[in-house]
């Protein structure tokens, strides 16, 4: 009768369980890798390109974005801004003149709600002279009005929120230096400050250089960074500041922009790349801990792929630990009968004929000689 040892049994199981989960496993991080891939954290990812061929009116008695067409209020350029380099880059202040303001605005809206964040980041750089440098502004899309004899062309008076890349000292609103980042709010006497003469950054050295800015709605928190084009995100930022933007406008919809003046110099600022994400928080998460990854666009678009995802994923997890249960519980029972038939074997014992044998016995007498005449002697006597 043929029996199964538990060397055998432990050998059948682990190649049940080997052939089963290991198929699972490729397809569950196949899966996982492929929607990571097509996932991105905070929402459609804004990528601004500089191809937009339509301009705002040039400078003139008025130049409002509240008579713009909303059919062309992408990528506009206003005041001095152009394409230049077969539109690969934007510069804000034109060349080889001074009192020269520009602006470029991103061309979309965002509604002014409490639960609106936003992260942005550009490349740009400054000419080697003493202008105003480089501001990113927040302000009501409608009226504004852009002004050239103003500090980055905005009028006194019009509520703003800015980050300004300063390159230039103005005791008015008590700058610390020529190469600092700020703050601003509503003035352009800046509500937090840093100095950049102690991080070994120069802003108007004419190199390209990396900022992002973000702001979280939940925590009221908003962090700027800078660094050399081509180095890494700073884990650190320049400037963390708690501020609340919802409250400024209200529930009017806003516009951001990159804006530049360059006063009584010749300073030239360009811009190569600019992106923008903005994400909401639904208002029943609103007083919970704020998780990005969470959260997509207004449409819920990320949320719903996300959503999917996890199932997906739970459903192969799921599957995965039933296998590995079902071929545990296999291997026992397999283990378990193999014990109770090696202990119930029979021995049947084999017969075999056993025949007598006849043995004979003779003695035989050797004689060491080698003399005949002796044997002879013996025989005669």
């Amino acid at each position: 009768m043929p029996t199964f040892s538990i060397n055998n049994v432990a050998s059948v199981t682990c190649f049940l369980i080997l052939s089963t989960l290991l198929p699972l496993c490729i397809i569950s991080t196949s899966l996982e890798t492929s929607s990571k891939g097509h996932v991105t954290p905070f929402g459609p990812r804004n990528t601004f390109e500089i191809t937009s061929k339509e301009r705002a009116t040039p400078f003139g008695s008025r130049n409002s974005l509240e008579t713009m067409p909303q059919a062309i209020y992408s990528n506009i350029l206003v005041g001095d801004a152009m394409n230049i380099s077969d539109n690969s880059a934007v510069q804000l202040t034109a060349p080889n003149q001074s009192s020269s303001t520009g602006l470029l605005i991103w061309k979309k809206s965002i509604p002014n709600r409490s639960q609106v964040s936003f992260s942005t980041d550009f490349t740009f750089s400054i000419s080697p002279h003493n202008g105003d440098g480089l501001a990113f502004v927040m302000f009501q899309t409608y009226p504004f009005e852009l002004s050239r004899n103003s500090t980055f062309g905005i009028h006194k008076g019009v509520n703003f929120f800015g980050v300004e890349f300063d390159t230039l000292v103005d005791e008015n609103v008590g700058d610390v230096n020529s190469n600092h980042v700020g703050i601003d709010v509503n003035s352009f006497r800046s509500v937090e400050v840093c100095d950049l003469s102690k991080t070994g950054l120069v802003l108007n050295s004419g190199i390209k250089m990396h900022s992002w800015i973000s702001y979280d709605s939940s925590s009221k928190r908003l962090e700027v960074r800078l660094s050399k084009f081509g180095s890494a995100r700073p884990y650190d930022p320049l400037i963390a500041y708690e501020m609340d933007l919802g409250e400024m406008w209200g529930d009017r919809m806003l516009s951001m922009g990159l804006s530049s003046s360059n006063g009584e110099s010749l300073q030239s600022v360009v811009v190569y790349s600019w992106n923008v994400r903005t994400w909401s928080i639904p208002k029943s998460l609103h007083s919970q801990p704020f998780d990005p990854l969470g959260f997509g666009n207004g449409n819920g678009e990320v949320k719903k792929v996300e959503k999917k995802r996890s199932c997906v994923l739970g459903f192969l997890s799921g599957l995965i630990f039933v296998t590995g249960c079902g071929a545990l519980a296999a291997f026992v029972v397999l283990s378990f009968w193999a014990i109770i038939s090696s202990s119930n074997e029979v021995e049947i014992p084999v017969k075999f004929d056993v025949r007598g044998g006849n043995f004979a016995y003779e003695k035989i007498n050797v004689v060491v000689g080698d003399s005949s005449v002796d044997i002879k002697k013996q025989n005669i006597n």
